[in-house]
């Protein structure tokens, strides 16, 4: 078992590939990131389900190679208990901003890190 910091950047690290156009277009990368009862609370208000989410991926905002890219920043984690672990951080894509939060936890014989949960709320245009 690593130390505190490790599971943070463990989780940061699959935040970080879960934003990454090749694995938003491949369902099979996806699916290593993905807790089996993965939930999303999107920036729309509309939950997602595991199966939902890694049939819309490849659609969605972010997936393509040549198109607007998530650009991340403030991302800090703090570990709740042995294995899980909060991050939050900002989004930009487009022009638009949000707010997210994610939970990530150990699982399986390998200790692989996977999404649990994950909330996106829009930050309002400033003006």
């Amino acid at each position: 078992m690593g130390s505190m910091g490790d599971e943070v950047g463990e989780a940061i690290a699959g935040e970080l590939r879960l934003m990454d156009p090749s694995v938003r277009m491949s369902r099979a990368l996806a699916r290593q990131l993905l807790d089996p009862h993965f939930v999303e609370v999107g920036a729309s208000g509309r939950q997602w389900t595991y199966e939902e989410m890694l049939a819309a991926l490849p659609e969605m905002t972010g997936a393509a190679e040549d198109g607007p890219r998530y650009e991340p920043s403030e991302m800090v984690g703090v570990v709740l208990a042995p294995g899980l672990v909060h991050l939050t951080y900002e989004t930009t894509i487009d022009g638009n901003r949000a707010r997210r939060s994610s939970l990530w936890r150990r699982r399986g014989a390998e200790g692989e890190w996977r999404m649990y949960y994950h909330q996106a709320t829009p930050v309002p245009a400033e003006g």
